[in-house]
């Protein structure tokens, strides 16, 4: 998860908003690392989970993720589980949860909806606290 909070990190400092994602493999090596970046790439999808998930699936030459574990600095939010859940990442680690845009414990409950056909396995990670106060800083610094 502090890799995860490195590339929110990153992102804070290019402007996006400080969102972070690391996928480690079963044996914990680290597959791919990303941050948000949809401004600077001028791409609404540019999401830190979607950008982790596809650097991953590139690399390993497979959109299927199995036995994987993503680390994500804040609730993913409907797109971003979507792509989890086809990915078939084997578990979702979270930081911060997030009332307004997340869509695993908030919103749809993406992965308990009966039209999920992969489901994760879902757990509340450690430093929320940091990851909260990533965003908070963020935003307040722009209002």
């Amino acid at each position: 998860m502090m890799l995860a909070l490195d590339e929110a990190r990153k992102a804070a400092e290019a402007g996006e908003v400080p969102i972070g994602a690391v996928l480690v493999d079963a044996a914990g090596e680290i597959v791919a690392a990303a941050g948000n970046a949809p401004i600077t790439g001028h791409d609404p999808t540019a999401h830190a989970e979607i950008r982790a998930l596809r650097a991953a699936a590139q690399g390993l030459g497979n959109y299927r993720l199995n036995d994987t574990t993503l680390y994500v600095t804040l609730e993913p939010c409907a797109m971003c589980a979507g792509a989890i859940s086809i990915a078939r990442v084997r578990r979702l680690v979270i930081a911060a949860r997030d009332p307004k845009g997340g869509a695993v414990w908030h919103g749809p409950r993406y992965f308990e909806q009966p039209t999920c056909h992969w489901r994760p396995e879902v757990v509340a990670g450690p430093f929320a606290d940091e990851a909260g106060q990533l965003l908070k800083g963020f935003f307040k610094a722009r209002r």
